[in-house]
């Protein structure tokens, strides 16, 4: 991490004539890459992706938008190996974050309104004498690229559930269905990611865009089907269906003839449903073989959200073991399999979560039962030892940044959390009364504090169990820290 920070700072300087002001390590997405916020006049996003092919299809279609004078970043500065850049800031305000700090207001139903008009002129006018060659993987979203989403989604989340179906049946039915949606009127610019998250909102109201460089040609209703049934988002009926009329408004308006709406909305209902699945898949690659935690917790969401849609919409297309196999993945057995046990007010469960010191000893259980868990985190990079930090706590900005950014803290607290999560769903449903969750250090005061409110907030979010936290040193000392 250290040497990314080095690296673009160093092209910032090389940029700007100055050292930036200061830096962020921003939070890791889905993808590989890292993202810094690094302040100065102005303040930018710094990048690092060691995949310099994508990098060089995000460079050229950022190039080809902002010469059309389309809503995405300015390409500022790109380091010699190309695994390093800087691009225009537009702050940290998501649609996403308006959506969910603000709720299904009119204001946000607008910067959604908005956003439809932004992608259409980016998929029409951006199409517009673009390159697809330099598309990073297909250079269009045809058949070849819809088998691929829904064998992945066979291969990475229906195979996983191991339920008996037509193998040879349920092919033949993806090719009637990728052979459909291949055969659409209109093929323009296909963002590819068009999700809430990658749309940014400045503070005057302005809508832009990011990462598109997954894009390639395809369906307009491809992207408009990724942005109104994101699971996360959880849209009402009643905008999904206005804001699909907003879009072929604008459509319409932009490609300066009318569309046949009916046709436009059948194959808009088959985009949605590839969509859906690919994300189903992504989750399941993510989550059931990576064993990554908030990809496990995101998939009874995504199926709630597809079985939404078989409730309201067809696609225009017979496929029938296809939707047998999809009646599997919505049932209440399914979601349930993947939906973790949640306390009730009834539940008697306590979880105590502490931190202490080593110095000191184990904390002794007074419940009575005995055991529990004491995780040791002096394994991790101690921040104690930095100079700036040794008066503070793990709950203090600078010693949350240092842990978060430049120590394996991280990964530390996803195992930590498989295995503690496992115990307390099974104390719920046998109706256990006591569980400790302990995470030591050498002083009790940065690392094992850290763990433990990260501890008793991940408790708190998936299983709505009791916590009682503590911090036995910190505690004792009122939180007062004098220097050594």
């Amino acid at each position: 991490m250290q040497h990314w920070i080095d690296a673009v700072t160093a092209l910032y300087t090389q940029w700007k004539g100055v050292a930036p002001v200061s830096l962020d390590v921003l939070p890791q997405s889905g993808s590989e890459r890292r993202y810094f916020r690094l302040y100065g006049e102005p303040s930018v996003i710094g990048t690092y992706g060691n995949n310099t092919r994508e990098n060089e299809t995000f460079f050229y279609f950022s190039r080809h938008f902002r010469e059309k004078g389309l809503a995405v970043p300015e390409i500022l500065a790109i380091s010699e190996d190309r695994q390093f850049y800087l691009q225009e800031d537009f702050g940290d305000e998501s649609l996403l974050w308006h959506l969910e700090s603000k709720g299904q207001t009119p204001e946000v139903y607008e910067l959604f309104k908005k956003t439809t008009q932004a992608l259409v002129s980016l998929q029409v006018s951006g199409h517009q004498g673009l390159d697809y060659n330099h598309c990073l993987t297909n250079k269009e979203f045809g058949k070849q690229a819809i088998l691929a989403d829904l064998l992945y989604f066979k291969y990475y989340f229906l195979d996983a559930l191991r339920r008996p179906y037509d193998k040879q049946q349920l092919i033949e039915d993806f090719d009637a269905l990728s052979n459909y949606l291949t055969h659409t009127e209109y093929k323009y610019f296909l963002f590819r990611d068009f999700q809430s998250r990658n749309i940014m909102v400045t503070p005057e109201g302005a809508i832009h865009f990011i990462d598109y460089q997954g894009g390639m040609k395809g369906a307009p209703q491809y992207d408009l089907a990724s942005l109104l049934w994101q699971a996360r988002a959880g849209l009402s009926d009643q905008w999904k269906q206005h804001l699909l009329e907003d879009y072929m408004d604008a459509f319409e308006s932009t490609i300066g003839e009318r569309i046949d709406r009916n046709l436009f909305r059948s194959q808009y209902n088959g985009y949605v449903l590839i969509r859906l699945l690919q994300v189903l898949g992504a989750y399941g690659f993510r989550g059931l073989f990576e064993r990554k935690a908030q990809f496990l917790t995101s998939i009874p969401l995504a199926l709630r959200n597809l079985r939404d849609f078989f409730n309201q919409h067809s696609v225009g297309i017979a496929v029938p073991e296809f939707r047998k196999v999809l009646d599997i993945c919505v049932s209440d057995q399914v979601i349930a399999q993947f939906t973790p046990t949640q306390a009730t007010t009834a539940t008697p469960l306590v979880v105590k979560v502490y931190s202490f010191s080593y110095r000191n000893g184990y904390v002794p259980d007074e419940s009575g039962n005995g055991g529990g868990f004491a995780f040791d985190c002096r394994g991790i990079l101690n921040p104690g030892r930095v100079e700036e930090m040794k008066t503070l706590t793990g709950r203090d900005k600078p010693v949350r940044d240092f842990l978060e950014q430049r120590t394996k803290m991280s990964e530390f607290l996803n195992s930590v959390f498989d295995i503690v999560d496992m115990t307390v769903e099974d104390y719920i449903k046998r109706g256990f009364e006591s569980l400790m969750v302990g995470f030591g250090c050498t002083g009790g005061q940065h690392r094992s504090v850290y763990a433990a409110d990260e501890m008793a907030r991940h408790l708190r979010n998936k299983f709505k169990v009791k916590v009682e936290l503590a911090h036995t040193v910190q505690d004792a000392k009122n939180w007062i820290n004098l220097p050594l």
